[in-house]
């Protein structure tokens, strides 16, 4: 065991590794309750080696708790698997960090924790499309610069949302709810490009325009965009909600973002990789009216410092569903998850995981992304 460890529970009868101190109690409380020896890092690196994985691991371990910002691969599923490991749980709902197939083939089932950061997430690609729209960043610095001198008839001019067309590429769960927050907030219309037939959401704006008939105010357009081309053409803001995987990989790169308008918004909370950053970089060094918003890099945590240098990109440093209530959750939704499958509960197969939030959450494995390792 790795002298900067902290044990929970000595005497359990199961070791769980968890990579991070994680947010909140309750998790924490849940995998104590059932028995289990809880041992959380509190290494001082900012993302653990290989190395240093494999020392977590040890030669006893039934569980891991991890974080997206470390490769999970071949190797370290077939040392879990040595020790005895029948789950490794992704402290998000993205798992491009693992490798699945490998986790598979060495009987690992792999959890996630998704169904808690829809609205939290949603909410901060509102935040960054506000920011970015409204200049706000280039704002706050300006007058806490002691620059203010008076309204003036030109200062720091953005753009009005009001009306637009907002475009949401990956209308999932959290694409969905963003939709519905920038359609009924500003009354913009949609176009949406997406895999799948989204007709839920589709009824949702339905819904929204029977409302705006009653008041007698325009409804809203929405479309489904036959190709990921049109949407850019035709909107004023273009939010991604990807996951990352070979074919999202640089979805956005030079070709794409020269088709979009000159003074659009580029909205991504989803992973960083899905932009091409120095295409952006060098579309928004030559394109002033055109702005970013970005809560993910492509190679974080590294930040290029022309990106920084460029006021018409506002950053924030990954903190799409950093809210107490969310964080708290997805915690307790991997505890959850280590402990279903640990005892032998069956999966939920269910979107809405706000059951597992509550005081008597079911006995049931949350989320399983491969429920074929699942006896």
């Amino acid at each position: 065991m790795p002298d900067n460890t902290k044990i929970h529970n000595p005497s359990g009868k199961k070791r769980i590794v968890v990579t991070k101190m994680l947010p909140g109690e309750k998790w924490l409380d849940t995998l104590i309750k059932a028995g289990y020896r809880v041992e959380v890092s509190s290494t001082t690196e900012g993302i653990i080696s290989k190395a240093g994985l494999l020392e977590l691991i040890g030669d006893d371990c039934t569980g891991v708790m991890g974080q997206l910002t470390e490769t999970w691969d071949a190797e370290l599923f077939e040392a879990l698997k040595k020790a005895g490991g029948k789950i490794y749980c992704n402290y998000a709902v993205g798992y491009d960090n693992v490798d699945v197939e490998a986790a598979t083939e060495h009987g690992i089932a792999i959890g996630n924790t998704p169904g808690v950061l829809t609205e939290t997430t949603a909410e901060m690609a509102v935040a960054l499309t506000m920011a970015s729209a409204r200049r706000i960043v280039e704002a706050d610095s300006y007058t806490r610069e002691g620059k203010f001198d008076g309204w003036l008839p030109g200062l720091f001019l953005g753009e009005l949302l009001h009306g637009k067309t907002v475009g949401i590429v990956g209308a999932g769960r959290i694409g969905s709810s963003y939709a519905m927050m920038m359609v009924q907030g500003f009354r913009m219309n949609l176009i949406y490009h997406s895999r799948s037939e989204k007709t839920e959401l589709e009824k949702r704006v339905e819904g929204y325009n029977s409302y705006l008939k009653e008041q007698n105010l325009k409804p809203v357009e929405q479309k489904k965009a036959e190709s990921l081309e049109e949407l850019l053409q035709n909107s004023d803001v273009v939010s991604l909600h990807v996951p990352l995987s070979n074919e999202t990989h640089h979805l956005i790169g030079a070709a794409e973002l020269n088709i979009m308008k000159e003074n659009a918004i580029l909205i991504n909370t989803s992973r960083g990789p899905v932009i091409h950053e120095a295409e952006l970089i060098r579309h928004c060094r030559e394109n002033k009216n055109f702005r970013a918003g970005l809560d993910v890099f492509e190679h974080e945590p590294e930040v290029p410092d022309e990106m920084k240098n460029l006021p018409n990109i506002t950053m924030a440093p990954h903190i799409g569903s950093a809210t107490n209530w969310t964080r708290e959750g997805m915690a307790l939704l991997a505890a959850l998850n280590i402990k279903g499958v640990t005892e032998g509960f069956p999966l939920w197969n269910r979107e809405d995981m706000k059951p597992f939030i509550g005081e008597n959450p079911p006995e049931e494995i949350p989320s399983v992304v491969n429920p074929g390792m699942l006896k």
